[in-house]
């Protein structure tokens, strides 16, 4: 839904496939709509529900041939029920991808820091489905004074194309993060992992946008295992 993470994914899920020739990579069929309504603001009640711009897009996939969908936007995750069963496609649950990196990472009961939009946040995205799944991950989330200095600036500045910006404040936020004692940061909205990554965060990131990548790929291979037995 944001232009540049749907590229970032793209690229990930290129690095991630096991591929030597054209014809090995999984094909793919992409519908970038930045205009689908913003996901913060409709979580907050200050905008249009994205849903049914979200179904339509998913629909549009579906008409095209696909056979699994996958949404590189961690707050869009909120509807990602309602949305699957409108389209009654296999998903891949971004937030459970993630999920089970950070556990890999530290531990079930590791420390990890939450980088991410006010909303996913609030909502308890992160939170709450660590639970369900029941993991007991250590949650430390940015304060309220570096979430509106740091945090939703940066991934404003990514948004808006000011890329050094936006990696000054969000690597400010992962320092903040790793000083109160987190042993990883989990880039929790697909915006942050444009500009923070290993090299310049002080503890090691999860980043989101790469953990549905990779399953994005082993759905695919394995598909196409299945395809050939059966045949």
């Amino acid at each position: 839904m944001g232009p540049l993470a749907t590229i970032d994914f793209l690229q990930k899920l290129l690095a991630a496939t096991p591929a030597e020739t054209d014809q090995e990579h999984v094909p793919v069929v992409t519908a970038s709509v930045p205009q689908i309504p913003d996901r913060a603001a409709a979580f907050r009640g200050g905008g249009a529900s994205p849903l049914p711009a979200m179904i339509e897009c998913g629909q549009r996939l579906i008409d095209a041939g696909v056979s699994l969908i996958v949404m590189p936007c961690n707050t869009a995750h909120l509807w990602y029920e309602p949305l699957q069963e409108a389209l009654a496609i296999p998903m891949i649950h971004l937030v459970d991808a993630a999920l089970d990196d950070v556990a890999a990472s530290v531990g079930s009961n590791g420390r990890v820091g939450l980088l991410a939009t006010d909303a996913t946040i609030a909502s308890g995205l992160y939170l709450n489905r660590q639970s369900k799944a029941g993991r007991s991950l250590q949650w430390l989330l940015p304060t309220g004074s570096d979430m509106a200095d740091l945090v939703m600036p940066g991934i404003h500045a990514v948004k808006s194309g000011h890329r050094s910006l936006g990696e000054r404040l969000l690597s400010k936020a992962a320092a903040a993060l790793a000083g109160r004692g987190a042993q990883a940061v989990l880039l929790g909205c697909t915006e942050i992992p444009v500009v923070l990554n290993n090299r310049n965060s002080p503890v090691p990131v999860v980043d989101a946008t790469d953990s549905l990548a990779r399953r994005s790929v082993a759905w695919s291979v394995d598909a196409r295992a299945d395809r050939r037995t059966a045949a």
